[in-house]
């Protein structure tokens, strides 16, 4: 159990990276057009572009490890008012109004305010000096 509780902040590194990607992704199809998607881009000044912003720019931070307890705890806010007001309102359960991801992404964005951000992280390194911290 020693050896797993010792890789704990390196796993939790590789989920913050892994998540930080796959939120980067509906950034980048909302604001810059790839990959394309079949609903077009959204105007900037709407709130589907508001949120392509905040996906863009707060998944490189979640990526990188940077500001990641705030960032987080934007994007937690943001997923659950996606969830809430986005997918609930047609279907309570998440498996028939398409909510399972906004509910996954606002308890991982959720679980990094607490957690921090692991090892590999530029708040780590700006903390200690040390890219790499226990």
């Amino acid at each position: 159990m020693n050896t797993l509780n010792a890789q704990a902040p390196r796993v939790l590194a590789i989920l913050r990276i892994v998540t930080g990607l796959l939120f980067l992704q509906h950034g980048t199809q909302k604001i810059l057009g790839f990959p394309a998607s079949e609903y077009g881009q959204p105007p900037i000044a709407s709130l589907m572009g508001i949120g392509g912003i905040l996906e863009l720019v707060g998944g490189i931070l979640i990526i990188l490890g940077l500001f990641t307890r705030p960032v987080a705890f934007i994007l937690s806010g943001m997923m659950a008012y996606a969830y809430w007001f986005m997918h609930a309102p047609s279907n309570f359960l998440p498996i028939l109004n398409g909510g399972e991801l906004a509910i996954m992404y606002c308890f991982a964005f959720l679980y990094f305010v607490f957690a921090g951000p692991g090892a590999w992280s530029l708040d780590s390194k700006m903390k200690s000096g040390s890219a790499v911290t226990a």
